[in-house]
């Protein structure tokens, strides 16, 4: 079968979404923390844990974007590829719908 660019432009956005995820998920969660210890004193540590735990979700969700975006670069397992283009979504929902649906056009390409 013949090699198109969706595939790749999945790949593309998932993990430009990735990585921008990861990075205000280290961004919030560092300043979760700093707020954390400043309110800590007052009475509301197990606030702040609990608000850093939460906000540790789009890192993940972004990693699994991250990996995601690689294997559609490299059409090989067309599930977690769109795993990662769903995972885009959640993140960044601009670039996450067309990477869903260029993953899904380019599903015949993957090995």
């Amino acid at each position: 079968m013949e090699r198109t660019w969706k595939p790749t432009t999945a790949g593309i956005l998932s993990i430009i979404s990735g990585i921008i995820a990861v990075i205000v998920g280290i961004v919030v969660v560092t300043l979760g923390t700093i707020t954390g210890g400043l309110l800590g004193p007052i009475g509301l540590p197990v606030l702040s844990g609990i608000v850093a735990a939460l906000v540790a979700i789009p890192i993940v969700l972004g990693i699994v974007a991250i990996v995601g975006g690689f294997y559609a670069l490299r059409r090989r397992i067309w599930g977690l590829a769109l795993a990662g283009s769903i995972c885009s979504l959640i993140c960044v929902w601009f670039l996450g719908i067309p990477a869903i649906i260029f993953a899904i056009m380019g599903k015949g390409e993957f090995e």
